[in-house]
């Protein structure tokens, strides 16, 4: 069976990382369509892309991570892909293990898998917050849910056709990984994490500062426990 899969990077200011994952991407060969959503950068990330082959799908506005994701889904789902993998543009994400996640995926029939820096012992390193920050997500996924996710802000996921007609239709916006856990579980997706070895960046800062950390953990966590309640 000759399966398509949309590979979706988002991208804000990416121009140093961006050609590399594209290529990486490009190198698995047919069956996987690499599409950047750009996010209203200021810099080349548009031009790079397209330079190594990519698909650019350009938004007139910032619309941030969530809503850069939500975009490629919704291309995806128009586009008539069987399944879709978010891959960060700052070159985190490691482009061979797709191929891994997309297997998982339909092999053992599950609606969404995860690529984990935490079920295996790995050098990876997190900061003293954002470790405590990840234990208490997990927590509350498992206390809440039943789920058990040891990397729950992981954005290196692969998503059958199942899961991107519901992220195509509602997607939380704001740092929405976590949150869009509560979704799936709510849907009873199956979920699988598997290891994968992630990269530091090698260009620019992440979005998730250590001032921003207790801000961040009470803001996520209001949003997934209204998620709780919210109607799919």
């Amino acid at each position: 069976m000759n399966r398509r899969t949309a590979v979706i990077i988002p991208a804000y200011n990416e121009e140093y990382t961006i050609g590399d994952v594209v290529r990486g991407v490009k190198m698995l060969g047919v069956g996987y369509d690499v599409i950047v959503v750009n996010d209203n950068s200021s810099d080349k990330t548009s031009e790079k892309a397209k330079e190594e082959g990519a698909k650019v799908v350009e938004l007139s506005y910032n619309l941030g991570i969530g809503g850069a994701v939500q975009t490629g889904y919704k291309y995806a789902l128009a586009g008539g892909y069987d399944a879709c993998v978010q891959v960060d543009g700052d070159g985190q994400h490691p482009t061979q293990e797709i191929v891994r996640l997309v297997e998982a995926l339909f092999e053992n029939g599950y609606d969404m898998v995860i690529g984990s820096r935490f079920v295996e012992d790995t050098d990876y390193q997190v900061s003293f917050m954002r470790d405590m920050g990840i234990k208490i997500l997990s927590f509350f996924l498992r206390m809440t849910t039943g789920l058990v996710v040891k990397d729950p802000t992981s954005g290196f996921r692969a998503i059958n056709r199942k899961a991107l007609t519901l992220f195509s239709s509602q997607y939380p916006q704001d740092y929405p990984e976590p949150e869009s856990l509560v979704f799936a579980r709510k849907r009873r997706f199956k979920i699988k994490e598997v290891p994968v070895k992630m990269k530091s960046r090698t260009h620019g800062m992440s979005s998730i500062t250590p001032l921003l950390a207790a801000y961040y953990m009470g803001k996520v966590l209001l949003a997934m426990f209204i998620a709780l309640f919210k109607k799919l």
